[in-house]
């Protein structure tokens, strides 16, 4: 057994308060049987967790929070667990919550069901074994998110941020990344240009609201050789327009190089919407789509260096955290590609 797997490789304190609350909600004893910190997670610590309780096993995945947020607009831990109750009912294909820390618990977290399936994006997108999948994949990303837009937003959901008063989705989005912008105190001609040329744009809205994934992306998905197993991290869900979860998943850092599939790197936009359509999608503004797709370009390069400065400003200390601050190029680089290409196209 190495030290990634050994029962003591979570935290004392944390093993503890897991196996207490385990208990409290079953009703049966509970034990540790091993523990494996997964890689990545820059907004959420995450574990692999497997668990006996009572006589029965059970494959986990913890979700705690870090020392410091991602994001102002972020779920808590206990609002994300009850939303995530709430999708699963519904019939959206996400791993299902199980057992939720204590209010009083010094960093929440919550224990979800364990789902098979890959969700490193360049593994995604390249590995030999899951070549099938992505022949199917564009399609059954848009009939998932077609799903996750159809749940109730008016009955079982826990109460989710939605747009300011007065405020449509996307000058909403825009509000936001001028926010954490003025938070930075960076100045760059590229965001400048952007928010400039995105606010004279802001696509019309019929005043619906949608349930929000809100970081539906490659990277964020189960996939295993059947094609997509689940929807995971719903820690920025929210109330507002579909087609931000519809364009996010275009934006070009997604496609990890495959920029021929410029869905998530895997497929055509004709299939994603074609299976958006299928599972009962209400009909896409494709003008809106690209609207909230170049919005994303600048929203990511507006979080990696928000990202880099968890790390230089000793909140939580990663080199993974400090290695995004220089990819807020690549996004700008495309940001000034795409408009420049619809300014050239408009004369």
């Amino acid at each position: 057994m190495t030290d990634a797997t050994r029962p003591d490789a979570l935290p004392a304190p944390l093993r503890d308060e897991l196996l207490a609350a385990v208990s409290a909600a079953t009703g049966l004893p509970a034990a540790l049987v091993s523990a494996k910190r997964l890689a990545g997670g820059a907004s959420m610590e995450t574990w692999s967790v497997d668990l006996r309780v009572g006589d029965r096993a059970e494959a986990l995945v913890l979700r705690r929070d870090m020392g410091a947020n991602m994001s102002a607009y972020a779920l808590d831990r206990a609002t994300e667990f009850a939303l995530l109750q709430a999708a699963c009912a519904a019939g959206v294909l996400a791993p299902r919550p199980r057992y939720l820390s204590s209010p009083g618990a010094e960093r929440r977290w919550f224990l979800m069901d364990r789902l098979p399936g890959e969700s490193v994006g360049r593994k995604v997108v390249r590995s030999p074994e899951l070549a099938a999948a992505r022949e199917a994949l564009a399609r059954q990303l848009g009939e998932a998110l077609a799903v996750i837009h159809r749940v109730p937003i008016d009955r079982g959901l826990p109460p989710l941020p939605r747009p300011t008063e007065g405020r449509s989705p996307a000058e909403e989005a825009l509000h936001q990344v001028r926010e954490v912008l003025s938070s930075l105190q960076l100045r760059n001609p590229v965001w400048t240009y952007a928010l400039r040329w995105l606010s004279a744009r802001t696509p019309a809205w019929d005043g619906a609201l949608s349930l929000v994934h809100g970081d539906f992306r490659i990277g964020n998905l189960l996939v295993d050789p059947g094609g997509l197993a689940g929807v995971l991290d719903w820690e920025f869900a929210h109330l507002g327009d579909r087609h931000e979860d519809l364009g996010w998943v275009t934006v070009r850092d997604w496609r990890f190089e495959q920029d021929a599939r410029p869905v998530g790197g895997v497929g055509s936009l004709d299939d994603y919407l074609a299976g958006y359509s299928s599972a009962g999608g209400a009909p896409v503004d494709r003008d809106a789509l690209v609207w909230w797709e170049l919005l994303g370009n600048l929203r990511w390069a507006v979080t990696c260096h928000s990202q880099a400065q968890r790390h230089l400003g000793g909140a939580d200390r990663s080199v993974e955290l400090l290695s995004l601050g220089r990819k807020a190029a690549e996004m700008e680089w495309e940001l000034i590609d795409r408009i420049d290409a619809i300014e050239k196209g408009a004369r």
